[in-house]
């Protein structure tokens, strides 16, 4: 029914109509949300962000190679003293260690995406509300608004220029606008506009509910990592399998010695074949990667971008929400054309309030000019990247009625008007300028901005972040480009860029002169840095264009137009304000709002990588000699060389506790490809090097010594040269040197020198070198191989580069 009331202009009565009562619904009663929920209609999908406790457990414990260990190790509780069976003990600290260090990281994961989690408007009662999406129930009413991700499915109740992507589904880039009766799928996202719908399909039902939820798992798959070692796993149990079978036969059958030493020398063989502490590591340093990020509010949604993001090599910033903050200040109005600034503030004030949903631009305003109340909104336009303005149409309550546009001036206006040279000295200083034009057309009309009349020129101050500037030149220092992809204009762009002392800033680029060429595009991005007027479209192809030059690229941002750039990029990080469709879709989101974290992320990654390969080197250069020397027993038939505990003694000296400190140490270096290539490039010369020297020594002393004692004198003489080859290998592998890596690889070398001169240590451990000449010999052989892997490590590094 049409209500009509008096208004009052200027002592002249008009009778105005006022708009028809709109009755909105009112969405579920408690009662019927009560029902619901009794019969188990509840979207009850697990958004699990981590692995479960089971899980983690699970995968610590029963590995291939544990199960290996467990054997041998029920072996040498018959056969051997305590001593032999060390090895078994070490493995079981270290399934703890693993088991409690992810159990912490999931605490911190867990608790980071409670924090993080989309929480959709739900219309219960005529009252709307945030709830968390485990409370939707079918038939709930969800309203959405620009940014918002449809949590369920559902069917469109209410629409207000409603536009939806739906390219995270079906691949197509153009938004849909949808109808009352539309139907809308979970995993897609408002683009425009904004409404209301009805679900439909909750929980386990909403298929596309259940896609979102696996790709934002937690994960500790899938990375280049973790797939490098295990293909060095996967080799070395090829290796290992007929090496310990050769070792089993030559010590049982062969030699025909004592039973009992010889199933404890074959299973000393055998044990140190398997790098079972690296897995281990390998889950830690990710582990407390996670914990460490999580105390600076950074949630990672997939564990391998940590490691991603070490490898990033061009950083591409959405300027608004990343360089400069959130909220916006308007500090000027300039009137064109004549038009009265009193009538300019209504219709801004206007415009504020038609839009229920403000981005920071229209929110500036709406905080600068409070609503006119006599003026209503008849049709409106929401906000488009794609576009980049908006509009509304109102009548003003004098019988008038009039159409307006706000928005980019340099799309608005033509190319020439006169305008566009003021607007560009309010660019250059860095601010940003939005045009108010009137418009003939209607909204919906396809030349809606054609000859649209320049009223007024808004001018906002954009709040620069505090940290921005210490946050690029940190990036600089580490030769990651930066790129700034911006909607903004060009030059207000570059002048932030400026104002932050970003290299290349002067060289600004509007991106709508950019070519479409794929191979062109990547030459122009190689060769700025920061480009304005960029569409959704386009920061998704410029993306692609990086990539195509061998880039690995980050992308962050906060908005709707950073989506499909984010999906697409190798790494995409999500400001925590930012809409639920950029937190959906990005690996990282910084939940603090502080790009400043974003260096934090990098310096976590380039630590995983650097020094898991570090660390890996020391494991498989022992697994290498432990293969050799197995097959060098085989070959001359002749007993192996080491007990269980002598190995054990030498692999927590030379490799676990050094490699656990250096797994954990700061690196800065830039992850670089093929892990498994840069690994074993000095894994095979050290392991080859060591065996020959540890097997040189003990044929020597198997010549050297005689009689009752002689097996384990020419031990004691091959541990010694093994010890000192693999203490070279650490000293290697340990550079550059740091007061605390010096002290490291000393307290080591302490270590197994305290064994040596204490009597009980020396028992224990079997260890008691007989003479002068052979322990001289063992310690000149490992100094000869200290100056072979010296030549050799320096030989690999020209000759196969990383």
């Amino acid at each position: 029914m049409t209500q009509r009331a008096k208004i009052d202009t200027g002592g002249m009565e008009t009778e105005a109509v006022e708009p028809p009562v709109v009755h909105r619904p009112a969405g579920l009663t408690a009662a019927e949300v009560a029902e619901r929920v009794a019969r188990g209609e509840v979207n009850d999908v697990p958004l699990r962000s981590s692995r479960s406790t089971t899980d983690i457990v699970r995968a610590n414990v029963f590995t291939r190679f544990n199960a290996i260990i467990g054997v041998l190790w029920v072996i040498m509780f018959f056969v051997a003293p305590i001593q032999d069976s060390l090895f078994g003990f070490v493995i079981i600290a270290n399934t703890g260690i693993g088991i409690i260090q992810e159990l912490r990281a999931k605490k911190t994961l867990d608790g980071l995406a409670l924090i993080g989690e989309a929480k959709p408007t739900v219309r219960r009662d005529g009252v709307a509300a945030e709830l968390s999406t485990s409370e939707i129930v079918l038939g709930d009413l969800i309203e959405l608004g620009p940014g918002d991700k449809v949590v369920v499915d559902g069917v469109v109740a209410e629409a207000d220029s409603l536009e939806i992507d739906e390219s995270l589904l079906t691949g197509e880039a153009d938004p849909v606008v949808k109808q009352p009766g539309d139907p809308v799928m979970s995993g897609s996202f408002v683009v425009a506009g904004g409404g209301a719908f009805t679900a439909t399909k909750v929980g386990r039902e909403a298929y596309a509910a259940q896609l979102a939820e696996e790709a934002s798992r937690f994960t500790l798959v899938h990375s280049e990592l973790r797939s490098g070692i295990s293909t060095i796993l996967k080799y070395v149990t090829w290796m290992m399998i007929p090496t310990a079978i050769g070792l089993i036969i030559s010590q049982l059958v062969v030699k025909d010695n004592d039973l009992k030493n010889s199933i404890a020398r074959t299973v000393g063989g055998i044990v140190p074949m398997i790098p079972e502490g690296l897995v281990l590591l390998t889950s830690v340093a990710f582990a407390i990667g996670v914990i460490r990020l999580g105390r600076k509010q950074c949630l990672v949604q997939e564990l391998p971008a940590i490691e991603g993001l070490a490898r990033v090599d061009v950083v591409c910033l959405d300027k608004t929400g990343t360089l400069t903050e959130g909220g916006m200040d308007v500090t000027e109005l300039r009137p064109l054309n004549g038009s009265d600034e009193a009538y300019v503030r209504k219709v801004l004030g206007a415009l504020g309030e038609s839009d229920p949903r403000p981005n920071a631009s229209l929110q500036a305003i709406i905080d600068a000019y409070p609503d006119s109340v006599d003026w209503r909104c008849t049709e409106s336009l929401p906000f488009s990247s794609a576009r980049k303005y908006s509009g509304a149409a109102f009548s003003e309550g004098n019988g008038e009625n009039s159409t307006w546009l706000l928005g980019a001036p340099d799309v608005l206006l033509p190319s020439g008007d006169p305008t566009l040279t003021e607007i560009d000295h309010l660019n250059e200083q860095g601010l940003r300028v939005l045009l108010l034009a009137r418009t003939t057309h209607d909204l919906d009309a396809p030349e809606v901005a054609a000859d649209a009349r320049p009223t007024a020129l808004v001018v906002l101050e954009q709040r620069l972040r505090p940290d921005a500037a210490d946050t690029l030149a940190y990036f600089a220092e580490q030769n990651v480009a930066t790129k700034i992809i911006s909607g903004d204009n060009a030059v207000s762009v570059g002048a932030v860029a400026g104002k932050l002392d970003m290299p290349g800033a002067e060289n600004t680029v509007d991106a709508r002169r950019l070519p479409t060429d794929r191979e062109e595009m990547a030459k122009v991005l190689d060769e700025n840095a920061v480009f304005g007027r960029v569409s959704p479209q386009q920061k998704r192809d410029m993306v692609a264009a990086l990539q195509s030059h061998g880039h690995t690229v980050a992308m962050t941002g906060d908005g709707v137009n950073d989506v499909l750039a984010l999906k697409d990029a190798d790494i995409g990080v999500s400001m925590g304000s930012g809409s639920e469709a950029t937190r959906a879709v990005a690996q990282i989101v910084l939940l603090n709002n502080s790009f400043a974290t974003l260096p934090s992320v990098v310096a976590e990654g380039r630590r995983v990588i650097g020094n898991i390969t570090r660390v890996a080197t020391l494991f498989l250069t022992k697994t290498v000699y432990s293969v050799l020397l197995a097959v060098l027993v085989v070959c001359s038939q002749v007993e192996y060389p080491f007990l269980p505990r002598h190995l054990t003694l030498l692999s927590t000296l030379t490799i676990g506790v050094p490699a656990f400190f250096l797994a954990l140490a700061p690196n800065k270096e830039r992850a670089r490809p093929n892990f498994v290539r840069r690994v074993m490039r000095y894994a095979i010369p050290g392991g080859v090097i060591a065996a020959a020297c540890t097997f040189t020594t003990y044929l020597l002393a198997r010549h050297h010594y005689s009689g009752e004692g002689a097996l384990e004198a020419e031990t004691s003489a091959a541990t010694l040269t093994l010890f000192l080859v693999s203490m070279w290998v650490l000293a290697i592998i340990a550079r550059p040197y740091t007061w605390w890596r010096i002290t490291l690889v000393a307290t080591m070398a302490g270590a197994f020198l305290l064994v040596l001169v204490v009597p009980w240590l020396q028992d224990f451990f079997a260890l008691k070198l007989v003479g002068t000449t052979m322990p001289w010999a063992a310690v000149v052989i490992a100094a000869a191989g200290g100056v072979l892997l010296e030549v050799a490590y320096r030989w690999v590094s020209r000759r196969f580069p990383a």
